[in-house]
């Protein structure tokens, strides 16, 4: 592949390097120039331009992503088309995610124009989520880099996701005077949190004396009802004959492993009666906090066997966070704190579909759609509300006076999209670690609806995409974590924030909030089907 200045003479069928104006033309990155592309560029004054010709031996980006992942061995997983040399790999199914890193650091050591990332290993994944994206830097690679890069991944599986198997689970809580109902309750309570993500469920609860063999008596009836026993003890293991490894002795199990590298979680047990798993759980799984607990039991729920070594094997990356309420604390601990949502209200557009009136002050129930739209996002959980405001903004600015919302005016609005989510960006808060960007002419998207969004981004950290779905298929809201910000700064023209969540490789996570994420009202027609009452 050649690259560099190109004589607009020699350039038709050349890769643009650079989105690039001709008149009222504006031709994006990586468009393929025609000969009336020409005729244009040099119309308007250009002479030559940034550009990528191809080499006979070349694979354009698209073509070399999506012959590598047709030549990949992996199972559980989706595969997205392919756009600007990015093919993405979604998860069909809730389920475990593993991966053959050896595989994944051999692609990647090929040449630096091919490149793969993947969750790490054994991340529990959700429907529709990125597990991995293989992305070409350039705009086109060599076929002899893409030969080598086939043959590994015909090596062997690269990766897969394990569907999660919805299970039937017992508990056993043990007492002592010292522990209160309400611990116990507490712990019946995040369990079956934690196993509703598999599709698992309690389906009977014991609570007995701190004793083996009460234990023992316990678990028979219990493992032959249900696919798999967790037990609580009252008191933590300190020896490997300790109450509960005794008790799945007694009751003629297996102790498969007692204490594991992984803090918390140090004092897991793991053990096996008639062929199903029996864990006794370490006091830190009574908090919904990750913890080697989690490790184990996710593994299980997706039928993926788990050994004495497989557990101490997991020392690397089982620090997982330091315990302030130890005697002696190793380090001071941060006050942990929740990510912050901002919602980014784009409400600039100048409603060219309607063909005259302004959507966004059609009247629903009595209030312009700006405003309704406004006030459920400032009731919604989201820290801060800024509306980008840009075509009529002194009748949409007068449509929302009196509410508790940033105003943020776009002065490019005539150039498109692009330019009011950079407007709304720039108006957030420093600290804020997504921005939830709310259309204004979405009717249906309702409190509860921005409320389950923030909070599948906040469980997540902040790290992940957060998309609104009806069905499966995608929609808005749509919440960008701040990783993402600083691409939003190169988005021109109608671009907008689908084009991250395709583009930039982030996980994402979907939220399914019903018909609301489909339904707009950009023309007459579909206003009248809503309930809306344009004016004047």
């Amino acid at each position: 592949m050649k690259f560099g200045l190109i004589a607009l003479d020699e350039a038709e069928g050349a890769i643009l390097a650079h989105a690039t104006s001709a008149g009222d033309v504006r031709l994006r990155k990586a468009h393929r120039l025609s000969a009336d592309d020409i005729r244009s560029l040099k119309a308007a004054g250009l002479v030559e331009v940034i550009a990528a010709t191809l080499e006979a031996d070349d694979l354009g980006e698209d073509e070399a992503a999506a012959r590598i992942v047709a030549a990949m061995r992996f199972a559980g997983v989706e595969v997205k088309p392919p756009a600007t040399g990015r093919v993405n790999l979604h998860a069909d199914a809730a389920g475990l995610f593993t991966v053959d890193r050896a595989m994944i650091d051999a692609i990647n050591a090929v040449d630096p124009t091919v490149t793969i990332a993947t969750l790490k290993d054994y991340a529990p994944v959700q429907p529709r989520q990125m597990v991995a994206t293989v992305k070409i830097i350039p705009f086109a690679v060599s076929r002899a880099v893409v030969d080598r890069v086939e043959a590994i991944c015909r090596s062997g599986e690269i990766f897969r996701v394990s569907r999660f198997r919805p299970s039937r689970v017992a508990v056993i809580q043990t007492q002592l005077p010292t522990v209160k109902p309400s611990v116990l309750d507490k712990t019946v309570r995040v369990t079956e949190e934690r196993l509703a993500r598999s599709g698992s469920r309690v389906v009977a609860e014991r609570r007995t004396t701190h004793e083996a063999s009460a234990v023992a008596d316990l678990l028979p009836p219990l493992n032959r009802d249900s696919d798999m026993v967790l037990v609580f003890g009252a008191s933590a293991m300190s020896d490997f004959d300790d109450v509960i490894p005794a008790a799945i002795r007694q009751a003629g199990g297996t102790v498969t492993r007692a204490g594991m590298p992984v803090d918390p979680g140090n004092l897991i047990i793991l053990g096996e009666l008639h062929g199903k798993p029996v864990v006794g759980a370490p006091g830190c799984a009574r908090s919904p906090k990750e913890n080697g607990f989690d490790w184990v039991l996710d593994r299980l729920l997706a039928g993926i066997p788990v050994t004495h070594s497989d557990i101490a094997g997991m020392g690397v990356g089982g620090l997982l966070m330091e315990i302030a309420s130890r005697p002696q604390p190793r380090e001071a601990q941060a006050t942990e704190k929740r990510p912050n949502v901002e919602i980014v209200l784009l409400a600039a557009g100048r409603s060219s579909r309607m063909g005259g009136p302004n959507k966004l002050l059609a009247l629903f129930e009595g209030k312009p759609l700006v405003r309704r739209t406004a006030e459920r996002a400032l009731a919604s959980r989201a820290d801060r509300v800024v509306v980008v405001t840009g075509h009529q903004n002194d009748r949409v600015r007068a449509a929302l006076q009196g509410l508790d919302a940033t105003i943020a005016e776009n002065h490019d609005v005539t150039t498109g999209l692009a330019s009011s989510l950079k407007a709304g960006i720039a108006a957030l808060s420093p600290g804020a670690a997504g921005a939830m960007i709310v259309l204004g002419d979405m009717p249906g998207v309702g409190v509860d609806d921005l409320d389950r969004m923030i909070s599948a981004f906040v469980a997540d950290g902040g790290h992940s995409i957060v998309r609104a779905t009806f069905r499966g298929k995608r929609g808005n809201p749509v919440i960008l974590p701040r990783a993402l910000f600083p691409a939003i700064a190169h988005l021109e023209g109608d671009t907008g924030a689908r084009h991250l969540v395709e583009a930039e490789g982030a996980n994402v996570i979907d939220v399914e909030i019903g018909e609301g994420a489909f339904i707009d009202v950009d023309t007459p027609d579909a206003m009248a089907s809503a309930g809306g009452v344009l004016q004047d």
